[in-house]
């Protein structure tokens, strides 16, 4: 499947069980995994632009960032093989050798060139000093910041929010997202609606920050709220009771989270919804921004 044309519309499913009813809350989710088959969710819709914006500039190669279980890193390599580019990718951290992570085999089978970081420096990553020399380094290369997250990236995200007004019919009250590096959340607010986010990292408040400088221009951006207690002990780290709603989840809809972003943002929103934070009639849509290639094994049944 060529990355610029994926299967579009991705399905928005209405969910409905005990919760649900009883809140009188609707719920939707946008099936953002199954856009394409390793440029899932908001990755494809991050990475579209910006891939855009590379061939407009003549670039040959994308750099960008991440950790040993990036879904970023993994979806750039795939796009850009499929898409043409060489890829570069700067992983914090030392080389794990023979351990590498199935998502850097990944990255390495699709022709990414991997530099491994020091912590100290990969915290560098967005400073004009460090990118200026990236570019020095690797001439002709077209720099993707981490998580794909630019101005090129709301664009794409955007468009996710106009698929589902034409789905829907109307605009819902909501959108829950999870967040990493805020993007798809800033994407969603540009558009006019309302956010309700969920970090998946560990003090993760700094995001509202970063979301909304994103979107500080735009007068007619949504409204956002940010929640940080769900991260469950910090970014890709989970309990026993996070697993636990996951497969309850999959048995009850059909649908697989991970529990990296979208397991937690939806333990986080059922939790809200079973507290009352909505009114009745609110309509909200719960994105699933793919990330199932970092699914951990007791969660794959079939």
């Amino acid at each position: 499947m060529d990355l610029l044309v994926p299967s579009l519309p991705t399905p928005l499913l209405e969910i409905s069980d005990e919760v649900i009813l009883k809140s009188g809350v609707r719920l939707f989710i946008k099936r953002d995994d199954l856009i394409h088959p390793t440029v899932s969710g908001n990755k494809w819709r991050k990475l579209k632009y910006n891939l855009k914006q590379a061939k407009s500039e003549g670039t040959t190669t994308l750099l960008t960032f991440g950790g040993a279980f990036s879904n970023h890193l993994y979806a750039t390599a795939a796009a850009g093989k499929y898409s043409g580019f060489q890829t570069i990718g700067i992983v914090r951290g030392e080389d794990p050798g023979e351990k590498k992570s199935s998502t850097l085999k990944f990255c390495e089978a699709q022709g990414m060139v991997l530099h491994y970081v020091s912590r100290e420096e990969y915290k560098l990553r967005n400073s004009d000093d460090y990118i200026n020399g990236l570019k020095r380094k690797f001439p002709n290369t077209f720099i993707i910041p981490e998580g794909g997250t630019s101005e090129f990236a709301l664009k794409g995200v955007e468009e996710m929010t106009e698929e589902v007004n034409q789905q829907l019919g109307f605009t819902p009250h909501y959108y829950a997202i999870a967040a990493g590096t805020g993007g798809t959340a800033a994407g969603i607010l540009s558009s006019g609606a309302n956010v309700v986010a969920f970090s998946a990292l560990k003090g993760g408040d700094f995001l509202e920050t970063d979301i909304l400088n994103m979107v500080e221009e735009n007068d007619s951006r949504g409204q956002l709220k940010l929640f940080t207690e769900y991260h469950f002990k910090g970014y890709a780290k989970y309990t026993q009771e996070l697993l636990d709603f996951i497969l309850m989840f999959k048995n009850n809809h059909g649908i697989q989270l991970e529990q990296v972003y979208t397991g937690k943002m939806l333990f986080g929103l059922y939790d809200l919804i079973e507290k009352g934070y909505f009114k009745t009639g609110d309509c909200i849509v719960a994105v699933h921004t793919g990330g199932l290639q970092g699914l951990l094994a007791e969660l794959k049944q079939d």
